[in-house]
């Protein structure tokens, strides 16, 4: 085993020349591909599309699904984690992995769970800052047929290269085998953030494509930064064998780069944010890295940085050499809602009306998929610049109209209407008609709320924070040409915004439309943004009502979806309930003798696409006669949406399924956590009598 010991932060200062969307360059070359049956990369492949063709689990023996190992994480860290989010990769027979509150790197006998080594990095106080911590969302290989390495982002956001047989630390990479991330981070105009305390890190993995590696980054979560002018986000590229820095993507515009004319008022300056926080993908033929960028500081007010903000909330296209900018195109202008871009975007080749297309689709918060022309960035189908509402905000500056795909069309809400509300009996529609009169609802795009009393408490809205697809993204299966997408369905999130407590409360003034992030949240269920969930601050005074009817969830199902999307032609081909009917439905004494169909579930959880499945775990946990307390992997006829197969998980599904092939044999791949259960990776595989010959 391999364990090491930080002996104090990198001193090397990595200096950095801004020319917009690109800095120096370096030369790269090629990197060796993977085998079949195997794992290679956070989403199967750089295309994002967690898919792997693989058959010999099927519709007819997936419920005969034994477990093969289990691997416990309680002991990597400080405390046992209740939130173990990891995707693993699995290469030459061994399953690697980050698991534990300190973010430890694994090596498992992907046949027995056995481990092989472990290495973590004792970060001290600098870990402690970190606005991302735990154990992250995995890691990436990178081999040139000689050499084998695991690089991955610690929480005090520093680059580890790894020797994969040993776990020791590359000593040619950086300095003894660490790039120090915060190095060349700034804030402001151009200061150096602080390398402990400054705020950044990442809790998504770097991707390896050539000889390149690419770091995104991430600052704190929630609607309440400490400033506006925060960390600047951006993307980075460093040679996979030296650490060298080859080229830095800034979001933020600087004066004389493309975009900068987007932040009126010098707004550039005293704003943050925009980061690449989710997975990137990477078409190595066309030489092109697709960015899916997150909002500026804050998530939902945005007075202090008038106008569209470019590269906030937009898809943007770069050179894998060189950074430079290829082509961008803006999903929401000067973001109010918390949309972030939150996944991966999915590489397809598809063909429509007869064309064949290089495609990005790009699955969102929204519950819309957006869908381009990955070479050129335009549009698929024809997309619509349409009038939204203005808010009332003080301060505040609205883009008056907002992009809209012509298709394909919304897979899950993401706006409310009177339609939306329960509606079991004429009873509990009246009384979610009462509590909603107290809030502003509206279509995609209502702008958050002043809050007020009587009313409104604040714009009640879904599809935006917590809601429609979130980091654990889309799958797609390249034979048919479909996106399976799983989407929070009824995930409510109420924004109303009030002033800060007093006119010199930091740097804010929320009157002069300064203080943005800094005005208060109403409370609401759910996750924001995609990592830690964390609380929200006092809500305004009379913001009180809980968001449900007598224990029962304010909306009408289904809570959870899991939908089917052609990209031949933009349309759905199915959509189902995803999950079990929560205890709350099930057990609620006003519905005792009511047939209820299925609801499925809210939440968040990734899909995994193979020859004739599409599979995914529960997000919460129910009881049922047939089993305990506990989860379901469940899996899906892909062609109809027709549930084939369903087996037991003592916990949640937190970490987006994978599968690969082994001597033979067909494993699935899953970590599970939460409430109570602390996290585990669960290894499943057909007993010995079951297995049938596979088609890798």
């Amino acid at each position: 085993m391999a364990h090491r010991k930080s002996n104090g932060m990198n001193n090397l200062f990595l200096s950095v020349v801004w020319f917009g969307l690109l800095c120096m360059t370096l030369r790269v070359s090629g990197q060796s591909g993977a085998k079949d049956g195997e794992w290679p990369t956070y989403g199967a492949d750089l295309a994002s599309t967690r898919y792997r063709p693989f058959d010999q689990i099927d519709a007819s023996n997936f419920n005969k699904l034994e477990l093969a190992w289990s691997f416990k994480t309680d002991s990597l860290g400080t405390r046992p984690e209740y939130k173990l989010e990891g995707t693993p990769l699995m290469i030459n027979g061994v399953l690697y992995t980050t698991a534990g509150t300190r973010r430890s790197v694994v090596a498992l006998d992907a046949a027995t769970g056995e481990l092989l080594w472990v290495h973590g990095e004792h970060e001290g106080a600098r870990g402690a800052a970190a606005p991302r911590q735990l154990s992250g969302r995995g890691l990436a290989y990178w081999s040139d047929s000689k050499e084998q390495r695991i690089l991955y982002v610690t929480p005090g956001y520093r680059l580890v290269a790894l020797d994969a047989k040993t776990g020791v630390p590359v000593p040619t990479f950086g300095k003894n085998g660490l790039v120090d991330l915060k190095q060349g981070v700034v804030y402001g105009t151009g200061q150096q953030i602080d390398l402990v305390n400054g705020e950044i890190g990442l809790h998504s993995t770097p991707i390896v494509a050539k000889d390149v590696v690419i770091v995104g980054s991430a600052m704190r979560e929630g609607g309440t930064p400490k400033t506006h002018n925060n960390t600047k986000g951006l993307v980075r590229a460093f040679n996979v064998r030296t650490g060298q820095l080859l080229w830095t993507c800034n979001t933020i515009p600087r004066p004389g780069e493309f975009g900068n004319d987007t932040w009126l008022n010098n707004s550039w300056a005293i704003n943050g944010n925009t980061g690449v926080w989710t997975q990137i993908s990477v078409d190595e033929d066309l030489g092109l890295v697709y960015l899916p960028v997150e909002e500026p500081t804050g998530d939902y007010y945005g007075g202090h940085r008038p106008g569209n903000n470019l590269f906030g909330e937009t898809l943007v296209a770069v050179d894998l050499k060189t950074g430079q900018r290829k082509w961008h195109y803006q999903l929401v202008h000067h973001a109010l809602w918390d949309f972030d871009i939150s996944s991966a975007p999915i590489l397809a080749d598809i063909n429509v009306n007869g064309r064949s297309v290089k495609a990005v689709a790009q699955p969102t918060k929204q519950g819309i998929l957006y869908v381009f022309d990955r070479v050129t960035g335009h549009p698929v189908w024809p997309f619509e610049e349409r009038p939204v509402p203005k808010g009332d905000v003080p301060g505040e500056w609205y883009s008056p109209t907002q992009p809209f795909p012509t298709q394909p069309p919304a897979y899950s809400r993401n706006g409310i209407s009177s339609s939306d509300l329960i509606d079991f009996t004429p009873d509990l529609r009246a009384q979610a008609e009462q509590v909603v009169s107290k809030f502003k609802i509206g279509p995609i795009f209502t702008p958050p709320a002043l809050s007020k009393l009587p009313a409104p408490l604040a714009t009640l809205t879904v599809g935006t924070a917590a809601g429609g697809t979130n980091w654990p993204g889309g799958s797609y299966d390249p034979e048919t040409h479909i996106v399976y997408v799983q989407a929070c369905n009824a995930c409510l999130f109420p924004l109303g915004l009030v002033p800060p407590p007093s006119k010199d409360f930091s740097d804010m003034d929320y009157v002069q439309g300064i203080a943005g992030q800094e005005a208060r949240m109403t409370h609401g269920p759910g996750e924001n943004a995609g990592a830690d969930a964390m609380p929200l601050p006092p809500a305004p005074a009379g913001a009180g009502p809980v968001l449900t009817v007598q224990g029962l969830p304010l909306l009408k199902p289904p809570y959870g979806t899991i939908s089917a999307i052609n990209l031949d032609k933009g349309e759905i081909v199915w959509q189902i309930p995803h999950g079990e009917t929560p205890d709350v439905i099930r057990n609620s004494p006003v519905l005792k003798g009511r047939e209820i169909p299925r609801t499925g579930q809210a939440g968040i959880v990734g899909t995994l696409v193979t020859k004739t499945l599409v599979i995914s775990g529960d997000p919460q946990v129910t009881t049922t006669p047939s089993h305990p307390r506990g989860a379901m992997l469940r899996a899906y006829d892909k062609t109809n949406g027709k549930e084939v197969g369903a087996i037991y998980m003592p916990a949640p599904q937190s970490g987006s399924p994978m599968t690969y092939m082994l001597n033979g044999k067909q494993y699935i791949v899953v970590a599970v956590s939460g409430g109570p259960y602390s996290g585990e990776y669960l290894a499943f595989r057909l007993p010995a009598n079951q297995e049938s010959s596979a088609r890798p």
